[in-house]
This record gives C-alpha cells, sequence and structure tokens, in this order.
C-alpha cells in the first residue's frame, strides 16, 4: 500500500475561514492542501449579502458576538482587523461601499471575494482539492485522513468546516463529530440569525400580511437592535428579527417599539381613528390588523386615560410571544460549537491535541448579522494560519 500523500498542513472546509487560514499558511511556506466536499469552494460566500457579500463590518469588536466565553474572540480579531481585510480588498481592486451600519459590500458580486481568496491560495503554492469527502482521521504522530481521492497524511489539521445552516450548500456536523472523537466538548447547538414563527394565538392575525415590513426597535433582555421587521407567512424575519433571534429562547417574548421615532402617538387630537393615525407610519393593512387585534374598538376620543396609556405602553413595548424558529433551513449561522474552553485563543488550537485547529462557524463564537461573522472567519483563519 503506498505511503499517504503528506502536507505540513490539511485545511478541511474551503469556505471564509478555510480559504483564508490556507493562503496564510502558504505565505509561510507551508506545504498547504485544501480539502472541500462541493465541487466548488466557497459557496456561502457566494450567496451571502444577496449575492454581494457583507465581506466585513468596520465596527467589529468582541462585543457583536455571542459565545460560552465572550472575550475569546478579543485575540484574534485584535491581530486581524476590519481594516486589514478592507486593505486586502483594496490590493485587489475590488470595488466596494459601504451600505449602513459599518457593513462592507462588493459592488458587483460575491464572486471577486472568492477569486481573491482563491487567487492568494494560489500565489501561496495552496493545493485545492474539491470533491474530496473526508471519510475518517486518526492520530498518531501527526494526523492521517482517509479521503474520497486517497489517504493524505499532514502535521497540522485545521477543521474549518462550518455549522448546520444552509444544508442545501453541503453543511453538516463533521467538524462536531471530529471534536468530539478527540475529546473535546460540543456546546449546545441552535440556529441563529434565523427568522421567527408564529404562536397559534398571533397566526390567524397577522400571517396574511406577508411581504409588509417597518422600522422597530426589537428588545429582549439588555439587547436592543433598530432595523426592520418582515412580516412572512410563517412569523417574523427581516434584520431585526435575525438580530434578535440569537438572543431568544422558548418561552420568551420579544419586545417591540412600533413607533421608535414617535415618543406620544396621541399627540394630534384632531385623528379619531386608530387605524388612521397608525397607518402615518405603518403600511395601512398591517394597522388595521394590529388595531383590531389591541386597541378598544371605538374613536380615540372615547378612549379612557387608562386606555391611551395602556396603547401608548403598548406601541412602545409590544410583547410577542413566538411559537419556534424557521431552523437550520432558514438560519444564517449555527451558534454554539467547538467549546472555546478546550481552544487557545491565540491559536485556535486544541489544547489537549497539538496540531489539531478549529476555526470559524464550527467554533462557538457567533456574530450578530451585518458582516460579523466573515471577520471572525478571516480573523480565526488569520490566527490557525499564522502557527500551523
Amino acid at each position: 500500500m503506498p505511503a499517504p500523500l503528506h502536507y505540513d498542513v490539511i485545511v478541511v472546509g474551503a469556505g471564509a475561514a478555510g480559504l483564508f487560514c490556507a493562503f496564510t499558511a502558504g505565505q509561510r511556506g507551508r506545504r498547504v492542501a485544501l480539502l472541500e466536499h462541493n465541487a466548488r469552494v466557497g459557496m456561502k460566500i457566494a450567496i451571502s449579502g444577496g449575492g454581494r457579500c457583507n465581506f466585513t463590518n468596520l465596527r467589529a469588536t468582541h462585543e457583536n458576538y455571542l459565545s460560552g466565553n465572550p472575550s475569546f474572540c478579543r485575540s484574534a480579531l485584535a491581530r486581524y482587523t476590519p481594516a486589514d481585510f478592507v486593505a486586502l480588498v483594496e490590493k485587489h481592486g475590488i470595488p466596494y461601499y459601504e451600505k449602513t451600519l459599518g457593513q462592507q459590500f462588493c459592488k458587483h458580486s460575491s464572486k471577486a471575494i472568492i477569486d481573491m481568496l482563491l487567487e492568494e491560495c494560489r500565489d501561496a503554492g495552496v493545493h485545492v482539492i474539491t470533491s474530496c469527502r473526508v471519510q475518517a482521521v486518526r492520530h498518531a504522530t501527526g494526523f492521517v485522513l482517509e479521503t474520497s481521492q486517497g489517504e493524505m497524511s499532514c502535521d497540522s489539521l485545521v477543521i474549518a468546516t462550518g455549522g448546520l445552516s444552509f444544508a442545501k450548500l453541503g453543511a453538516t456536523d463533521f467538524g462536531h463529530r471530529i471534536a468530539r472523537q478527540f475529546g473535546l466538548r460540543v456546546t449546545p447547538l441552535r440556529p441563529g440569525l434565523v427568522p421567527l414563527t408564529f404562536s397559534s394565538e398571533d397566526a390567524p392575525h397577522f400571517r396574511d400580511l406577508s411581504g409588509i415590513a417597518l422600522p422597530v426597535r426589537a428588545s429582549i433582555g439588555k439587547r436592543t437592535f433598530a432595523e426592520a421587521v418582515l412580516v412572512t407567512h410563517r412569523g417574523f424575519s427581516g434584520p431585526a428579527i435575525l438580530q434578535v433571534s440569537s438572543y431568544w429562547r422558548e418561552g420568551e417574548a420579544i419586545a417591540f417599539d412600533l413607533l421608535p421615532e414617535l415618543a406620544e402617538p396621541f399627540a394630534d387630537t384632531a385623528r379619531t381613528s386608530i387605524v388612521s393615525l397608525l397607518s402615518e407610519y405603518w403600511p395601512r393593512r398591517f394597522a388595521e390588523a394590529w388595531s383590531q387585534r389591541h386597541a378598544p374598538a371605538k374613536p380615540i376620543p372615547q378612549w379612557s386615560p387608562t386606555q391611551r396609556e395602556t396603547i401608548t405602553r403598548l406601541l412602545h413595548a409590544w410583547p410577542v410571544a413566538f411559537a419556534g424558529t424557521e431552523g437550520y433551513p432558514k438560519a444564517e449561522v449555527t451558534l454554539g460549537g467547538v467549546d472555546t474552553s478546550d481552544l487557545s485563543s491565540k491559536t485556535m488550537e486544541a489544547r489537549t491535541v497539538p496540531g489539531l485547529h478549529f476555526i470559524g462557524e464550527v467554533v462557538d463564537v457567533t456574530g450578530w448579522l451585518g458582516g460579523y461573522n466573515f471577520q471572525w472567519a478571516w480573523a480565526s483563519g488569520n490566527a490557525a494560519g499564522q502557527v500551523v
């Protein structure tokens, strides 16, 4: 039996983190193989940002991430910043723009980012192997991988296989299984940045309003996100919901300020109809549905002071209990992952398995919506790529 093909470094998973780690290691003179089980690399990059790739956020700090250890991502983020990635984009002459809130997008297509990462891999001598499934991993002095394209071995193994979101793009639990195989813990997993579904009480009132959007402040606990909410036939989506969903737990209510720019909705005493009043700020169909559900069925001048106070309070803190989420098929990320207690924050290396590294979404570090998860991919890929 021939000896397996040997590399200094094998990176499993050619998404954002894997591509970045591979060329970073290659630039240091390492012989690197990058394995991807899909026929193409960067599948999630391609669809991100509506096809324009929200590739970073200039405001990214550790406070924009969820993790069992909120400080874990500090080191990697400090050593590879959004400005560093923007400089790489500019080096390749990719046109980009800031959409809002620090979010950086390609002007034309996310393909430009994929092409950029592949060019860096080529320049660094990375051997990119697609349609290559890893079937088993063994560990002795190094690592031996049984793959659909034969055995390969390496001194350092980097797992960059992502989470469970977007199974249609090939997402699997491979990274979590490898972590458990080598004795690392995996924190509880759940969908993140995901639409929420109506309760049986709210569904009859709002499910026919699909397509309506309005600006809100969505709050849960100490977290508030001022973004748009989008009504769907199954529940609520849109940036505000995706953001707050990562903090939501079954049984909790989310409070919506439905008139965030209007402190006193009933200051205009000329308005006698609640629907007419709210239609100044919302689509009329939503105003009708919400008023039917919550407001007294009489003209505003006939409301008691208590009723006015109650509706005002409700408009600024409307509590909605959701039945659940749309699950991994609609989730942009996976919350949870390889326990950060078992990894070095400087190198992303497993504390008990020298040479084994985990980067990107497979780790228990999840960013907000708006380019933060890409920045974690670049930063964690850089952290591992500098040392493998």
